[in-house]
């Protein structure tokens, strides 16, 4: 299983990282953001695959793309966020770590106003025939 695959790695991450830290603490950091980097790699696979079924969804339906296409951005937004947060609190610096994630909260927020005011919009519409 693709999961025993991951967890693996990063547990043979892990135990290079904890023998590398007393000498070089560095390069720790490395083996960390490495083993990152291989276990997004390995997943992006099985995410794109999940975004080509949602796609032919949208595509079924009558749904505007521009919002599916904004999820996705928010959900990849997210997802690096985090990725980079975890890195720098990784290396001790957690406070930078906190302000990646402030600066993705607010990129998300951009990016859902234009949803929100559809919504807005649909909600009058409906008020309005009430």
């Amino acid at each position: 299983m693709d999961i025993f695959q991951i967890v693996s790695i990063g547990i043979v991450a892990t135990i290079i990282a904890l023998i590398i830290r007393q000498e070089h603490p560095e390069l720790a950091i490395l083996v960390s953001i490495t083993a990152g980097i291989i276990i997004f790699t390995f997943i992006i696979g099985k995410f794109s695959a999940n975004i080509n079924v949602i796609i032919s969804m949208v595509n079924q339906s009558r749904i505007d793309s521009l919002y599916v296409m904004t999820v996705f951005k928010v959900i990849g937004i997210a997802y690096i966020a985090e990725f980079a947060s975890q890195i720098c609190k990784d290396a001790g610096e957690e406070a930078i770590g906190k302000k990646i994630e402030l600066g993705g909260k607010i990129i998300i927020m951009n990016l859902a106003i234009p949803i929100l005011t559809a919504l807005m919009g649909i909600i009058v519409d409906i008020l309005n025939n009430v």
